[in-house]
């Protein structure tokens, strides 16, 4: 993550796009010293990548989607390269996790390699790793794992990329205003599935492309924890959002006086991204309409003598309600003779 001195904390209560939170990082192998690199089309990738390698292909199903993102970008390692580049996917990642990206996909990698990229992803509690399982027990290795931020496309057509095609069409779209479940993606062919085997396949907290009433579409939009992406990508969103308020009006203030007019201005810079998170719809509303979220700020005198010496302020909280969405339903009648 970026340099700041703004952290943004969330615990999750369970009962606009920020630069970087739609741009997915595709990490690949190729001969020769690691690099990374933005695309803004796919002739562009054509430059560096033949169109028979998977990284191409992956490319080729993000910029085919109807909502593709402005740019991608394109990491590399090489198992034989030398000792301090990356060797393997997750030193790709390692390497590279700082810059601006926020959806990760690989490609070619084995089960063992894929698990240990999610290991890491999850072990920085930042950014989102999706991921194509072609073999059920490829995504029955990941269900042990239950992780928050990796998302788990199962598809038995090896020749497409699922994954890709979904961070495609969805990832770029502003954050909070579209549940991943009943999405349509371009280039994807649903899988004929029986209802044993889309239960099969979600009780491995994975989802697949399935069609429904005629429309081909995705069955879900979770995690390997069975949390919902929009909820992770919400969350992210809301976090970096307060942090780059703050971090702004810290810039552009001559001073922040540690006292009511300071603590002030940070107070409306958290209400502001929340007010904004609403717009987008991470946060829920009320029957008047009105945003179901909280801000509470320790005034100057409460606030440790220790902490106002320091020049540090630690007392605005904050909680919301998540607007979430509705994934099915069921619907009585009657018929009157």
């Amino acid at each position: 993550m970026p340099l700041k001195d703004v952290t943004v904390t969330i615990d999750l209560v369970k009962p606009p796009r920020l630069l970087g939170f739609g741009k997915p990082l595709i990490v690949t192998k190729k001969t020769g010293t690691s690099t990374i690199k933005n695309y803004a089309d796919l002739p562009a990738v054509k430059v560096d990548f033949a169109e028979s390698t998977t990284a191409y292909k992956k490319a080729a199903a993000i910029f085919a989607q109807d909502h593709a993102p402005a740019e991608i970008a394109i990491a590399t390692y090489d198992s034989a390269a030398a000792a301090n580049d990356p060797k393997t996917p997750v030193e790709a990642v390692t390497k590279y996790f700082e810059r601006d990206w926020y959806f990760l996909l690989t490609t070619d990698a084995t089960n063992v390699e894929q698990i240990a990229v999610a290991d890491y992803v999850e072990s920085q509690k930042y950014k989102i790793y999706v991921t194509k399982a072609t073999a059920a027990a490829d995504r029955t290795a990941f269900k042990a794992k239950t992780y928050d931020r990796t998302l788990v496309f199962y598809h038995t057509i090896v020749a497409e990329e699922p994954d890709a095609a979904l961070v495609g069409e969805l990832g770029s779209q502003t954050v909070g205003s579209v549940t991943w479940k009943f999405k349509t993606l371009k280039g994807i062919t649903p899988l004929d599935l029986t209802k044993t085997e889309l239960n099969a396949i979600h009780a491995d907290k994975a989802i697949a492309y399935v069609t429904k009433a005629g429309i081909p579409q995705t069955s879900e939009g979770i995690m390997v924890s069975g949390e919902y992406i929009d909820i992770v990508h919400g969350k992210d969103w809301t976090q970096a959002n307060i942090e780059n308020n703050v971090q702004t009006a810290f810039a552009n203030a001559p001073k922040l006086p540690f006292d009511s007019r300071g603590i002030s201005v940070i107070k409306g810079q958290v209400e502001t991204a929340l007010l904004q998170a609403t717009d987008n719809g991470i946060i829920a509303k009320d029957d008047d309409g009105n945003p179901l979220y909280t801000v509470t700020a320790l005034s100057r005198t409460e606030v440790p003598a220790s902490d106002r010496g320091a020049r540090k302020y630690n007392g605005v909280s904050f909680s919301f309600e998540l607007s979430g969405a509705i994934h099915s339903a069921e619907i009585t009648g009657s018929i009157l003779r």
